[in-house]
């Protein structure tokens, strides 16, 4: 195999974050539907919260959901839908699917609502924005991924464009 060929082969490089933006979205207490052939299920609504991007801001408005699935009592399947105002009027559609484990005690107390040391739970997501504001029509054609701290009353997030 002659050295051209060889490097073909070589992998890409792995990608690198930039980025994005810190999420604080303030939750409701959860509606417990109860176990379901899906898991323990939860509807918790969006009450509002604040967005500081790179170089903009917006807020989070009423209205969505966090629709859970407690899998295991280690292992939360999230998938948050709501709706993001930039301060200059445009709109901003959210859908955030996420993975959340925790040892099972942590995570009774996740789901009781109780405060939890965030170094305690693996929580990452891989949320999607659509829009059809002019000025941010490339988050669009990207990949994004998060990390996520719950609190009582809210839930942080922190998001980065995949380069």
């Amino acid at each position: 195999m002659s050295e051209a060929s060889h490097q073909a082969w070589a992998p890409p490089a792995p990608p690198t974050l930039e980025f994005f933006a810190t999420l604080s979205v303030q939750v409701a207490p959860a509606h417990e539907i109860g176990q379901t052939p899906a898991g323990n299920r939860r509807i918790i609504p969006i009450l509002g919260g604040q967005v500081q991007g790179r170089g903009w801001n917006a807020r989070v408005l009423p209205g969505g959901a966090d629709f859970q699935a407690i899998v295991t009592p280690t292992l939360a399947r999230l998938d948050a839908r709501y709706l993001l105002e930039t301060e200059a009027g445009e709109l901003i559609y959210v859908c955030n699917r996420a993975v959340r484990t925790a040892a099972p005690e942590v995570t009774a107390r996740l789901v009781r609502g109780e405060p939890v040391d965030p170094a305690q739970v693996y929580f990452r997501c891989v949320p999607t924005f659509e829009t059809s504001a002019p000025g941010f029509a490339w988050i669009n054609e990207r990949v994004f991924v998060g990390t996520g701290v719950r609190r009582p009353d809210r839930v942080e997030i922190s998001c980065f464009n995949v380069l």
